[in-house]
């Protein structure tokens, strides 16, 4: 696929000579500014950050022209990946770095495609059964992430509005997650839902940090599960959480960093017990 100009390619030849050399030499200084007209009007797009204050606002702006700088984007079946295209998703990207510092950028590291289709696309499974009979068939998707690939986005799902951001939902966020469960597994290992936890971790020592980690994320995702079985055989009221965060523990994780990130409070009602573990993986201070 055909990689279209984006915002830096377009930008280069009005910057300034100091910021043409650092495109040639991305180690030198800071990546250029994101135009401000452009900042503003992707700020007031997305409702997911709406609530962040200007000091947060400029972070997020610094780690959004960075990650623009590392990534490359990709238009699939026609789509032209504009200036806004592409800030969009890497804002949203970079919203769960936010207390992290540009140094967090490096759970990215493993890829720098980024493959933007218009709208859902069907991709091809196949599975042997226990009988060892082969099944062939075609799954919708909106988004994948692949270790040590590229991220796939459908467009026509990344611009979530007020409603998805009050029903927890933001498919970029949910597909950044996945990075950074897989983030330090060994090449193969799959998502489980279990990042890697930095030295330290809510005061405890790594092995007594990954214990109640798993505890607390295992109990939930039962409890998530047999809540949306009562729903769906019984006509109790429905989880809150996404249905799809019940196919696996990564898919939890996922579906639940995005809640978090989008309807804070939401989630810390719903989820409790995991809030202050997300609060410390993200470092992100209380309101």
């Amino acid at each position: 696929m055909a990689q279209p100009k984006g915002l830096w390619q377009r930008l280069v030849k009005r910057l300034p000579g100091r910021l043409r050399r650092w495109l040639a030499h991305p180690t030198l200084s800071a990546p250029p500014e994101i135009p401000g007209k452009l900042w503003h009007k992707t700020l007031a797009g997305l409702p997911c950050l709406h609530d962040l204050d200007q000091g947060e606002r400029q972070r997020l702006r610094q780690l959004s022209a960075r990650f623009l700088a590392e990534k490359e984007f990709h238009g699939a079946q026609g789509l032209l990946i504009s200036d806004a295209i592409a800030l969009s998703i890497a804002a949203q990207a970079c919203l769960p770095l936010l207390h992290l510092g540009e140094k967090a950028l490096d759970w990215y590291g493993d890829f720098v495609g980024v493959v933007v289709h218009p709208d859902e696309v069907l991709a091809s499974r196949e599975a042997v059964d226990a009988a060892g009979v082969l099944h062939r068939w075609q799954e919708p998707l909106i988004g994948e992430t692949m270790a040590g690939g590229p991220v796939m986005l459908a467009w026509s799902r990344v611009l979530g509005g007020r409603q998805a951001a009050t029903q927890g939902h933001n498919l970029v966020i949910h597909e950044f997650a996945h990075k950074f469960d897989l983030r330090g597994k060994p090449a193969g290992a799959p998502a489980n839902g279990c990042p890697l936890l930095p030295a330290g971790f809510m005061g405890l020592s790594r092995a007594a940090a990954q214990r109640r980690w798993q505890q607390a994320w295992n109990a939930a995702y039962e409890r998530f599960g047999e809540q949306l079985e009562l729903s769906e055989r019984f006509g109790e009221p429905a989880p809150w959480l996404d249905a799809y965060a019940a196919e696996a523990p990564a898919e939890f994780f996922a579906c639940s960093c995005e809640a978090y990130w989008v309807a804070r409070q939401r989630h810390a009602r719903e989820f409790p017990e995991l809030a202050p573990l997300l609060d410390a993986f993200f470092r992100r201070p209380p309101r």
